[in-house]
């Protein structure tokens, strides 16, 4: 049975995230070095979650999830066309970070913000209870996600070493469905790693069919 809480909640939580200004006005360290642009997409009806690190400058210049080649490369994972993937009433989108951090001095991004999670995360997921499974992209999501749903991982092991262990967390109700970043940057580890495109993503895909069936 699918647990549901009021919408209204879910509203005014989502509401008071896109109007936060901590990171810009009383931030953990340095300034957000831009206007803040709070990125995320949440329905109470939603049962799949993107859970992801933080918007890169393209999403935060459009205000749109991966609307950028690493959107194209986890949609093409997921097995969905673009307005299935936007389709808030089925895929909700929540990174670690809300906005885009900024560039670090090798033109990389930033790591997210830590005042969302502190701030925003649990009470935004205690609204979230149909949410059944959890796409955890990247290591701040997993460490997040597996820490709030009772397994934390080890302080030590990759993301390589988390992701070719998916299948232990099959059983898990959430289920989280552990995942590198779809980034570009990437193509390396992908090419070094076949089982991830032999074995994981046929799983993935099998699950997010599963869950977006209307």
């Amino acid at each position: 049975m699918i647990r549901r809480v009021s919408g209204r909640k879910l509203d005014e939580i989502r509401a008071r995230i896109r109007a936060c200004r901590f990171c810009a006005e009383t931030p953990e360290g340095a300034k957000l070095p831009h206007e803040p642009r709070p990125v995320l997409r949440v329905s109470p009806t939603a049962r799949l979650l993107l859970a992801s690190q933080a918007p890169g400058n393209l999403v935060n210049q459009t205000g749109i999830p991966f609307n950028d080649p690493s959107g194209d490369r986890l949609r093409d994972w997921m097995g969905v066309d673009r307005d299935t993937f936007y389709d808030v009433s089925r895929i909700a989108i929540v990174p670690m970070g809300f906005c885009f951090p900024g560039n670090d001095a090798a033109g990389g991004d930033l790591p997210p913000r830590p005042e969302c999670r502190a701030r925003w995360h649990d009470s935004l997921f205690a609204t979230l209870p149909q949410i059944e499974t959890v796409v955890a992209i990247g290591r701040y999501a997993q460490d997040y996600h597996f820490a709030r749903l009772g397994n934390a991982l080890p302080r030590g092991a990759s993301v390589t070493n988390i992701v070719a262990r998916w299948r232990e967390f099959q059983s898990a109700r959430p289920l989280i469905f552990p995942l590198p970043h779809p980034s570009w940057r990437n193509s390396g580890w992908l090419k070094r790693n076949p089982w991830f495109e032999a074995e994981v993503l046929p799983a993935l895909r099998a699950e997010v069919a599963r869950l977006i069936k209307t």
